[in-house]
């Protein structure tokens, strides 16, 4: 009753709802992150070089996901930095994810796997994913990720029961199907981590249709799959731990405590895909207290759920407790088990689920449709599918605004969590470069009160202050922000700066000065020209001219060989002005960033 004759049709149109409710962030800026995938990645997409070292350097990344940054690296060179094109990507790789879902779901012999898909292309929860450019990673792992399913089941035809013909068993054994599948495994763990479990849904899959595994046909052809999962989930743990910089009391967590996390992450996630509502960028961490009883019932729940699924098998089939597992398996990394560096801010994310939820939207759409053919009420069935799509495009176009700008991202992230500092922060450090500094100091207050052990925001603060004078309260932030990061160029740059340059005589402290800024010129083996601007100013307030001047020349170089950047160009007309006895301004204003 719900096969459609021309699928094809209702894809297109679709589609076209799908981008109308896009459409207001596809000529969205860049927001925070997408600068590290693109426009500090600079020097590494213009040329051939920066590419090779995109795939051999594990480290040249902000993770080492190279399929990704090579999308990026092509769309530097067909249109730059204009995010257009890039926005249009992501939603054209999400439609692209979508009709890979209706087919292996059709192929499957799911029901309703039209209705999954199209949920799946309009749920406001996958706006995080398709409208914020750096989750390109998501979109593009998602659609390499269906397209290795969909491989390897032809391949082992594991949609088929075990009562199919040996002819068509042997149709699916082509190995080139197979060594698709592996490819695109691992395209697609390339582009991120997330797409793990694919080694473990091959096998689920085939315990769902067929009952048991059989070692040789199932098994067996799974263990590459496994390997590479093992081998290159190892580097990216190792990586997020020591480069992304996932450690430290955040992330001291027991297991205990990391259970309880995912327990209620679980059906925090479930209450989000039934009722997609109050959705946030950065969602409030809760406190985690394993005295507590009521916290417990979220684990024991889900629990629950999974065994009273497993003991009904018989009954309902093993198509529901299929979909929870496949939900449950791909989050399993997600969940706090696993250090990730966003848990510093949030235990949940939205772009989280975009792989994970096509379990539960799966069981969702398959349940309601069978209901309608049990009870025959297919006029009934059809009414409320359009007014869920209709509700989920109203949200999903209401909720991809966010994306447009940053300063949108970070106020509308504010109203929803007032606690949230890495906002607070980065609105401020928006509102400082625009000249609003009052307001800014504001927003770093209230960063610092949030997480007083947040060396972006003490040191944000404290350039805050100096711009208003308040040499002392700055002075103390600078402080504070070494004690936490002394190894920051940039906050003992601007400490020395002040201490160097401060009309307030009880805090000017040239010989400190100094000590900083050759702290700081060691660090940038001397080939900074902010630095070494710096580093003359402190020479001068100790008396060193010689020096000063000899620093200032060496910086004019610096900067003349750097006068692509408008930036540079600016600072070469203060260090001549510097040389006539005016001073450059400060710099060195932080990005809360991974």
């Amino acid at each position: 009753m719900h096969a459609w004759r021309r699928p094809w049709l209702l894809f297109a149109l679709l589609s076209v709802v799908t981008l109308v409710c896009y459409w207001p962030c596809l000529n969205g800026q860049f927001v925070w992150d997408d600068d590290a995938w693109t426009l500090h990645l600079e020097k590494l997409l213009r040329d051939f070089s920066g590419l090779k070292a995109i795939w051999t350097n594990l480290t040249a990344l902000q993770q080492y996901y190279p399929f990704t940054a090579t999308t990026f690296w092509i769309d530097y060179h067909l249109w730059g930095f204009w995010t257009l094109p890039y926005h249009v990507e992501n939603l054209l790789l999400h439609l692209l994810a979508v009709g890979l879902l209706w087919r292996l779901l059709t192929r499957l012999e799911v029901a309703g796997a039209w209705l999954a898909s199209a949920i799946f292309a309009l749920h406001p929860m996958m706006v995080e994913s398709v409208g914020w450019i750096t989750e390109r990673k998501n979109v593009l792992a998602q659609v390499l990720f269906l397209g290795a399913l969909l491989c390897y089941g032809r391949f082992t035809n594991y949609w088929k029961q075990e009562t199919q013909g040996k002819e068509e068993d042997r149709r699916g054994y082509a190995f080139w199907y197979y060594a698709g599948a592996l490819l695109l495994f691992v395209a697609a763990y390339l582009a991120k981590a997330t797409v793990f479990c694919l080694p473990a849904v091959l096998l689920l899959i085939c315990w769902w249709k067929r009952g048991c595994f059989r070692f040789a046909a199932d098994l067996v052809p799974t263990l590459p799959f496994f390997g590479i999962a093992i081998g290159l989930g190892m580097v990216t743990s190792w990586l997020e731990h020591t480069h992304v910089g996932a450690s430290g009391p955040d992330w001291n967590l027991s297991f205990v405590e990391r259970c309880l996390i995912a327990g209620r992450a679980l059906w925090f996630y479930t209450g989000k895909l039934l009722w997609p509502t109050s959705l946030c960028f950065i969602y409030p961490r809760w406190q985690i207290n394993p005295h507590t009883a009521s916290q417990w019932l979220w684990p024991i729940l889900a629990i629950g759920v999974a065994l009273a699924l497993r003991f009904a098998r018989k009954s309902i089939g093993r198509g529901p407790l299929t979909a929870v597992l496949f939900f449950a398996g791909s989050l399993f990394p997600l969940l706090g088990f696993v250090n990730g560096y966003f848990m510093r801010y949030s235990f949940v994310c939205d772009h989280w689920t975009y792989l994970p939820s096509l379990g539960l939207i799966t069981l969702g759409a398959a349940c309601v449709t069978r209901l309608s053919d049990h009870f025959q009420a297919q006029r009934a069935f059809y009414l409320s599918a359009v007014l869920v799509l209709l509700t989920f495009s109203i949200i999903t176009w209401h909720h991809s605004r966010i994306f447009t700008d940053s300063e949108t991202l970070y106020r509308t992230t504010l109203v929803l969590n007032p606690n949230a500092d890495l906002a607070h922060n980065n609105l401020g450090l928006l509102l400082f470069r625009a000249g609003e500094t009052e307001e800014a100091i504001t927003h770093f207050e209230r960063a610092v009160e949030i997480r007083p052990t947040s060396a972006h925001a003490h040191n944000n603060l404290a350039n805050a202050y100096r711009m208003t004078a308040r040499a002392r309260e700055a002075a103390e932030h600078y402080e504070a922000s070494l004690k936490i990061e002394p190894g920051n160029v940039s906050t003992r740059n601007n400490l020395a700066f002040l201490l160097a340059t401060s009309a307030d005589a009880s805090v000017r402290n040239g010989p400190r000065a100094v000590e900083l800024a050759e702290q700081a010129r060691q660090v940038t083996a001397g080939k900074n020209p902010i630095v070494l601007a710096t580093l003359a100013a402190a020479y001068a307030e100790t008396d060193r001219f010689g020096d000063a001047i000899k620093t200032v020349e060496f910086a004019l170089q610096l900067a003349a060989a750097q006068t692509n950047s408008p930036f540079m160009q600016a600072l070469q007309a203060q260090l001549e002005l510097y040389l006539k006895g005016v001073p450059c301004r400060e710099t060195g204003a932080q990005e809360e960033s991974r």
